[in-house]
């Protein structure tokens, strides 16, 4: 059970991201069926699906830099020899996290200060653009301890693991 309980928290981007998903997917199944068996269709699901996916694709966001599935980061540290690239590492970290944590702070206050609400539920759009906040939270977070995990080993030249969640975590080998 504890270790169940661990898988979670480790993946649980992943796991409410994939609830998400299966909303999402059912809503718009439901909504062709009703559309072109039943001749009508329900206007609130196609806002419920967007919205459901909007949660999707950010929670996957940062799931994605937490697992190192960006690609952008990985190019750079291979483009420099393999005794550099904890430098560039601890690098590429602080800056992510200046970005990530600028974005965290105005997607918070472009959350803290909308109105708007969505046409046939009439519910406010704070349920979607909170995703964009946690997303960047979560980022900002991880890149927190990518950029201590990477000081660690460049100054302190103590070989430390610079992952959350990787492969092994996950239950995958590589």
């Amino acid at each position: 059970m504890k270790d169940h309980m661990r898988k979670f928290f480790v993946n649980f981007e992943l796991y409410i991201g994939a609830a998400f998903l299966t909303v999402t997917t059912l809503l718009v199944l439901f909504n062709v069926f009703t559309r072109y068996f039943l001749k009508f269709t329900f206007n609130w699901t196609e806002e419920v699906a967007v919205g459901a996916f909007v949660w999707v694709i950010f929670l996957g966001f940062a799931n994605a830099y937490k697992t190192k599935g960006l690609i952008g980061v990985e190019v750079l540290t291979n483009l420099v020899k393999d005794k550099y690239q904890p430098v560039v590492l601890m690098i590429t970290s602080f800056l992510v996290t200046i970005l990530s944590g600028t974005m965290f702070y105005l997607s918070y206050l472009y959350f803290k200060s909308s109105t708007k609400i969505t046409a046939a539920l009439e519910v406010s759009y704070k349920y979607i653009y909170i995703a964009i906040v946690v997303s960047f939270a979560l980022i900002t977070i991880y890149s927190i301890y990518f950029l201590v995990q990477s000081i660690r080993k460049v100054f302190l030249k103590k070989d430390v693991k610079l992952d959350i969640g990787g492969p092994e975590e996950q239950g995958v080998e590589e």
